[in-house]
C-alpha cells in the first residue's frame, strides 16, 4: 500500500469533525496506507480513542504535544486558537525522516483520491495551496499584508508541505517578527504570515479541485452551466465547509452539505470504519 503523511492541527472540540473528514479519507483512498500526525496542545489519549479504532489497519494516529516555541503573544480568539500556528511550524515538529506531508483541516470531505495533489513536484515551493481571493480583495490584503502583487492570498486548510526544504529554509524569527509588526491588521492569523511571508514559495493550487467550498461554487454556478453538484462530485477531490457556514450546524446555508451528510452517515453506519481494510 501506498504510505502517505498527513497532518491535523486541532483541539479536543473538533475530534468528532476529524474523524468524519478521516473516514472520507479513507474510504476515497482505498489504496494508500495513513500516517496521521496530530499536533496538538493537551488532547488526553483517552479523547483519541474513536480516531485510532477508525483509522484500525488503513492507518496510524501519531499525536505530538507541541510546545508554544516563543507563541504566548500570538494573536488568538476562539475561532482562531493557539493550534493555527502548528501548521506554520510542522517542519519542527514532525519527524526528520518525513520529506512532505498533506495538511488537510477537520471541516472538509475527501471526494477523491489525493495521489495526485500528494506527488506534485515541489522542488523550489514550501507549500502548495489554493487561493479563494482575487481582484480587489487580493489588493487590499497586499496593501494590508505588504504582500507581493504575484502572490496568492491563500486558504491554510489544505496544504501540502515540502518539510524537508522549510527545515533548511525558514527563519521562525521571520514569523514572529511579523507577528509583532502585524498583530493589530491580522484578520486570519495563519493565512496572512503565509500568505505574505512565503507568497513566492507557493504552488497554486486549483480550488475548484482542492478546496471547493460553498461560497466559490455559489458564486461560479450562474455563469457556469457545467458546474452543479455532478460536477462537484465527480471533480473536487477536497470539499471545504470554511468560515463559520458548518454543514453540523442547523443554520447551514448552500449545497454541498449534501457530501458532509453522506459521510457522515456512512461513519455512523459503519461503512467508514476500516479495521479490516
Amino acid at each position: 500500500m501506498r504510505k502517505i503523511n498527513i497532518l491535523v492541527t486541532l483541539d479536543e472540540n473538533y475530534i468528532p469533525y476529524l474523524n468524519i473528514m478521516l473516514s472520507s479519507l479513507l474510504v476515497s483512498n482505498p489504496t494508500c496506507r495513513f500516517d496521521v500526525y496530530l499536533l496538538h496542545t493537551a488532547i488526553p489519549a483517552e479523547a483519541l480513542r474513536e480516531t485510532v479504532a477508525l483509522l484500525g489497519s488503513a492507518g496510524e494516529l501519531i499525536p505530538i504535544r507541541a510546545g508554544d516555541i516563543g507563541l504566548g503573544n500570538a494573536p488568538t480568539t476562539s475561532r482562531y486558537p493557539r493550534e493555527i500556528y502548528y501548521r506554520i511550524f510542522a517542519a519542527r515538529y514532525l519527524p526528520q525522516t518525513l520529506d512532505r506531508a498533506l495538511y488537510l483541516d477537520p471541516d472538509l470531505i475527501v471526494n477523491g483520491s489525493i495521489e495526485a495533489l500528494y506527488d506534485l513536484p515541489m522542488d523550489k515551493y514550501y507549500f502548495a495551496a489554493a487561493s479563494h481571493v482575487g481582484g480587489a480583495l487580493h489588493k487590499l490584503n497586499e496593501l494590508r499584508l505588504d504582500m507581493d502583487e504575484q502572490s496568492p492570498y491563500i486558504n491554510s486548510g489544505v496544504m501540502l508541505m515540502n518539510l524537508e526544504l522549510l527545515r533548511k529554509e525558514q527563519r521562525f524569527e521571520d514569523v514572529f517578527e511579523f507577528i509583532d509588526t502585524h498583530r493589530n491588521i491580522l484578520v486570519l492569523p495563519d493565512q496572512d504570515i503565509i500568505s505574505s511571508l512565503y507568497g513566492p514559495k507557493i504552488y497554486a493550487l486549483n480550488s475548484f479541485v482542492y478546496n471547493m467550498t460553498e461560497r466559490l461554487f455559489a458564486q461560479h454556478v450562474p455563469f457556469n452551466k457545467n458546474l452543479d453538484l455532478n460536477w462537484v462530485r465527480k471533480n473536487s477531490v477536497i470539499i471545504h465547509y470554511c468560515g463559520r457556514n458548518k454543514p453540523w450546524k442547523d443554520n447551514y446555508f448552500g449545497q454541498l452539505d449534501v457530501f458532509w451528510r453522506e459521510a457522515e452517515d456512512r461513519l455512523r453506519e459503519g461503512a467508514g470504519l476500516c479495521a479490516d481494510r
